[in-house]
């Protein structure tokens, strides 16, 4: 059974804080995650809320998407998408061990406690040759960071009050590497060159892309 406080807080916070179909950096990680995923792949989303994102590669795959919040998964099923409300830190079992051979997970590990066991848990729900993408937003970039110095966290990640980690691009390159051998991020922002070569210090986002 999903966490009853952490439901209702999510449930809350995307009718108050998230416009229908809104998401962060829709178009340009929608098309990186569709060219990611390709075609023919058995596809999990974690957090997938009302699809938004997901719709940018469900055709040609099988997709099933979780979320704790069930009011957008409902919006998830219209767009026909399979859903399954799940709360990642409870019993993954409604899988039924099923294995995938990509998971997703657009914007979601700065919401978890511990992502580092949440990850293992995903490790071992992707087939043998299966890929973990993502993306979380970038804490520390140059920006971040001047703001912070000066005391203020408006327009950080921080300023969402969901968010309870922060990454920067060592850190989440790191997290990964315990448990994966292969590593690949990527800068994602308004200043796409220097975000691509500079990741750490300009990017807005940090698109990762894992696997053994």
């Amino acid at each position: 059974m999903a966490n009853l406080f952490i439901k209702k807080l999510y449930e809350e916070h995307h009718a108050s804080h998230r416009d229908p179909g809104f998401s962060v950096l829709k178009e340009d990680r929608g098309r990186i995650f569709s060219k990611m995923i390709g075609s023919g792949k058995q596809v999990l989303d974690i957090g997938c809320r009302d699809g938004a994102l997901t719709s940018f590669f469900i055709n040609g795959n099988n997709v099933v998407g979780i979320d704790i919040d069930n009011f957008a998964l409902s919006k998830a099923r219209d767009l026909g998408i399979d859903t399954l409300e799940m709360d990642l830190y409870g019993d993954w079992n409604k899988l039924d061990g099923r294995r995938f051979d990509v998971i997703v997970a657009g914007e979601v590990l700065e919401h978890l406690y511990y992502p580092e066991k949440v990850i293992k848990v995903i490790k071992d729900h992707l087939s043998d040759d299966g890929v973990f993408v993502g993306s979380v937003p970038n804490a520390f970039s140059f920006k971040n960071r001047l703001r912070y110095l000066f005391g203020s966290k408006k327009h950080t990640p921080l300023s969402d009050p969901t968010h309870i980690n922060q990454f920067g691009y060592r850190e989440l390159k790191n997290l990964f590497k315990k448990e994966f051998r292969h590593v690949e991020i990527i800068g994602l922002g308004r200043y796409s060159l220097l975000s691509k070569f500079f990741p750490n210090f300009i990017a807005f986002d940090l698109l990762f892309k894992v696997y053994n």
